[in-house]
């Protein structure tokens, strides 16, 4: 859920996402800000393996299910021997922005880049929002 207000930061409207997308054709699409390359790996051997990427932006069920089947293969990466920098929900939010391989790096003791950083900073200050939204009743 955290990772989902991080990725609030912009308007998730499907005319608008596919109108960036003629500008930027490397944008991501969806509540979850995906991109093509990790929803293909994400959809691998699941349920929504024959639905297109074209479609998240008009389907939040399926960007969030993607999303967290991403997340879900992420944890599968990360190393049992790691650095007490992050915690590995903060790794996992590290993959999910800056990819997997700065993930691990991190978990080895490595620095992210600002940017990736900053998303972790953003995580940070989004736990206490989420853990608010999901609770029930």
């Amino acid at each position: 859920m955290a990772i989902l207000y991080n990725e609030s930061y912009k308007p998730h409207d499907p005319k608008l996402e596919r109108a960036w997308q003629k500008i930027d054709p490397d944008a991501a699409f969806g509540v979850a800000n995906m991109h093509k390359a990790a929803f293909d790996e994400a959809k691998q051997n699941r349920d929504f393996a024959a639905r297109d990427w074209q479609e998240l932006p008009d389907d939040a069920g399926l960007a969030v299910a993607a999303a967290a089947w991403h997340l879900h293969d992420l944890a599968a990466q990360l190393p049992k021997q790691r650095t007490d920098a992050y915690t590995s929900d903060e790794l996992l939010a590290l993959g999910y922005n800056a990819g997997a391989s700065t993930m691990l790096a991190c978990a080895r003791g490595g620095k992210p880049n600002p940017q990736a950083q900053s998303y972790v900073d953003k995580i940070r200050a989004n736990w206490q929002k989420a853990a608010e939204a999901i609770q029930p009743g």
